[in-house]
This record gives structure tokens, sequence and C-alpha cells, in this order.
């Protein structure tokens, strides 16, 4: 649940990001235009396809949200604590993912190869998820 709100939260500072023209197309965005490179979608409608972006964007909040949860420590902090944590955690899932599979996937280039300050924004975009998932954590864990 935390995740899935981690990941709403993210959507939309990523459309207030977009509107200011900061932001091109997203990780999940560029996952499943790999996939339709690869001929994996092909007769995908651009609605079915949208759709498809959303799901990936949703599990892989999801996913990331259980797996934070598996990996915070058990005592419940404040609200600062706990949004702390969560961003830390979102950073080393964007170190993870953006230095390994993503570029094995042909999806982008690892962080370190690129060469736009852009490429600070997913780690911005991670610890923002992380942040709204600590918080949303730690209102919805019951101790």
């Amino acid at each position: 649940m935390s995740g899935a709100g981690g990941a709403v939260a993210l959507t939309g500072l990523r459309k207030l990001l977009a509107r200011s023209g900061l932001v091109g197309t997203t990780a999940p965005e560029q996952v499943v235009e790999r996939l339709r490179e690869l001929g994996l979608l092909d007769g995908l409608s651009p609605e079915a396809r949208r759709a498809l972006t959303v799901g990936v964007h949703l599990a892989y909040g999801v996913g990331m949200g259980a797996a934070f949860g598996l990996l915070l420590r058990r005592e419940r902090g404040g609200p600062a604590e706990e949004a702390a944590a969560g961003s830390a955690l979102g950073i080393l899932s964007w170190g993870a993912g953006w230095s390994s599979w993503l570029p094995l996937a042909g999806v982008h280039l690892p962080p370190w190869k690129q060469r736009t300050p852009k490429v600070l924004l997913p780690v911005l975009d991670h610890a923002f998820f992380g942040a709204v998932w600590g918080i949303t954590y730690r209102l919805l864990r019951r101790d």
C-alpha cells in the first residue's frame, strides 16, 4: 500500500516536472518503449501501451515498497525520521536499477555515462518516492 502511495505521489511530481520542461520520458515509459522496440508489444494500441506503462510504474512502486518494508528497522520513528529512512532506501533503489538492470536491458546508459544534469532527476524522484513511502508506511503500521 505504501509503495502504491509513493508511486502515485511520484506520478504527480513527474507531471509537475514535465510541465516545467525538466522531464522527458520516465523510466517506465523507457522500459515499455524498449519492449516495443524488441517486438514484444506488437499489436498493442497506444492506449494499451499507456496502460501497460501505468501498470509497470505501479508494480515497481509496490514491489519496491514491499522490499523497503522488509528492510526498514522495526522501531517506528517520527515522520521526519521515517521520511529520511525512506529517502535513503529510494536512492538505494535508484542506484541498483539505474546502474544494473536498466542499462543491461538497453533502456538507457548508466548514470556515469550520461552527459546531462538531468541524470539527477531520477535520484530526486526516488528520494521523493522513498520519503512518501516512509511517511505512508509509518501511518499505516500498527505497533
